[in-house]
């Protein structure tokens, strides 16, 4: 997770109605995050040969207020995985913004450290998100980025300017790695358009390595 201070007003366009920006000491951000589905199930059912794969997204936080109750989550600008299949179901039943294009990883762990690579290939450039971490699993402190950033348990959807969707993500608090070094070479501009482009040259104002979980998405949406 490579998260980057930005203007509200580059995220508002975004903006699914009914929510509203969440702000982390007055700042909103957006994240580039790489990941691993692993051993996908629809229904409790393995999904064969498409099951595991690489996810690249670019994604910022947002809230839901409900009388006292306060819903915080996310919103994704992009998600990028291998599959079209993957992409054309997203984006056909769900209103989502996938695209299909080539990816790859690399991960290697050892007793003193771990090393993560994600890679995704647009318009014949190899971009990457890179990462070196200690091995040591930690507890998020309260208050701090890495809870903020992790602690966003709802997805919202722009389906249009009116209707939104909501849909809950249920897994444990999870734990980081301390992070040594990174190396981000993404053409932000080529991926999400011209709003984002200055991200390419601004250095992110953290680096966050988690170890991940079981997940679980309810499929069901629902339309507000």
């Amino acid at each position: 997770m490579a998260n980057y201070a930005v203007s509200p007003d580059l995220l508002k366009p975004y903006l699914p109605n009914g929510v509203e920006l969440d702000f982390y000491k007055n700042k909103t951000y957006v994240s580039l995050v790489g990941f691993m589905f692993k051993n996908t199930r629809l229904f409790n059912i393995p999904v064969p040969v498409l099951g595991t794969f690489e996810e690249i997204n670019l994604r910022f936080y947002v809230k839901r207020v409900e009388g006292n109750t306060v819903k915080r989550g996310v919103v994704f600008i992009n998600e990028t995985v291998p599959y079209k299949m993957v992409a054309w179901v997203a984006n056909k039943l769900y209103k989502e913004h996938y695209i299909a294009v080539q990816t790859k990883n690399k991960i290697e762990i050892t007793n003193h450290s771990k090393s993560i690579k994600y890679q995704w290939k647009i318009n014949n450039e190899w971009n990457h998100i890179t990462a070196n971490t200690a091995i040591k699993n930690e507890t998020m402190l309260p208050d701090s980025i890495e809870e903020f950033i992790f602690e966003h348990y709802y997805g919202y959807t722009k389906v249009s300017n009116l209707i939104s969707q909501e849909y809950k993500v249920n897994h444990p608090s999870w734990q980081v790695n301390k992070v040594s070094d990174y190396s981000i070479q993404c053409n932000f501009k080529t991926m999400y358009g011209n709003a984002f482009s200055s991200l390419t040259n601004q250095q992110p104002d953290s680096v966050i390595v988690a170890k991940g979980s079981p997940v679980t998405v309810k499929l069901k949406r629902t339309n507000f």
